[in-house]
């Protein structure tokens, strides 16, 4: 299968090369010049533009976006739109609003597939949980491509129409946020209760058997083997909240009782106000570098 990625970042340009290790042949495009070179060695085909890109695919065009979520995917769409017809497919892999895939879904020619990506960079080596929206006949067609991103063909699935995939991965990192705040708690308490404990040796112990094991656990290990037992210089400061906030509003919307969700997006919020000094949070912000490699706030 031939498949054109546009936007060559860190989430892009694993896309490439687990496509590319794959036998596929790949087509990149990136503003960045120097990204679309080292796609290049790597194996792709440089395109210069958005229409290069489109002209080296020729008829029946599958084409990947991985940019920002937001304005940036209109825009790439923009420049997509006279160059396709209602047999291309477009997956956006991003982090986009579902409300904003079902928008995009309506309005763009080709087939649209909203496609929640989760692993971040640190999964590379594994593969992608993929959650997919959009027509059947478009999301078959990108099967091949879906089992080469993913951990194979049970690490993606179709979960219904349009916006359905990033309503998925919405929801799923709402449970995220829950999940890193409990660990952060919980820590927290190891760190300031009645024992001087070895926090590293109690995650090692935890994630060989126990009930709590999880990726997110092993991370917990990470982050106090590299930081030390009291996390060094990390700061309580939690960056991100928007995927949260977004789930929060829905779930307030269709009436659905969310209380932990909020409660972790709130402790994520209060982390900006100035004088905070929160364990749960320091650690939730590394954690988010263990899974995302998204920037350590540090003092």
């Amino acid at each position: 299968m031939q498949l054109g990625v546009i936007g060559l970042g860190r989430m892009g340009r694993i896309v490439v090369d687990r496509v590319l290790d794959e036998g596929h042949d790949v087509v990149a495009f990136d503003l960045d010049d120097d990204a679309v070179e080292a796609a290049a060695d790597a194996g792709a085909t440089p395109a210069d533009s958005v229409r290069g890109l489109a002209n080296e695919l020729g008829d029946d065009k599958r084409i990947w976006l991985m940019v920002p979520a937001g304005e940036p995917v209109d825009a790439a769409l923009d420049d997509l739109e006279p160059l396709l017809d209602e047999d291309d497919v477009v997956v956006d892999g991003g982090n986009s609003y579902f409300e904003d895939s079902v928008r995009r879904a309506e309005s763009t020619d080709a087939a649209y597939l909203d496609c929640g990506t989760s692993g971040g960079p640190a999964g590379a080596k594994l593969g992608f949980s993929l959650m997919v929206g959009g027509p059947q006949w478009a999301y078959d067609e990108l099967v091949p491509v879906f089992d080469a991103v993913a951990t194979g063909p049970d690490g993606h699935d179709r979960m219904g129409p349009a916006g359905s995939g990033h309503y998925v991965k919405m929801v799923h990192n709402g449970v995220e946020y829950v999940l890193m705040q409990a660990y952060g708690e919980g820590f927290e308490l190891l760190a300031n209760g009645r024992y001087d404990l070895d926090l590293e040796a109690v995650s090692r112990t935890w994630n060989n058997g126990a009930v709590i094991r999880s990726w997110l656990l092993e991370l917990c290990e990470e982050a106090f083997r590299e930081e030390g037992n009291d996390l060094g210089d990390v700061s309580d400061h939690v960056a991100g909240g928007s995927t949260g906030t977004w789930t929060v509003q829905e779930a307030l919307e269709q009436e659905v009782p969310v209380p932990l969700i909020y409660q972790s997006l709130a402790e994520r919020f209060s982390s900006r106000a100035p004088e905070q000094g929160r364990f749960s949070r320091r650690l939730a912000n590394r954690l988010r570098y263990g899974f995302g490699r998204h920037e350590v706030k540090r003092d």
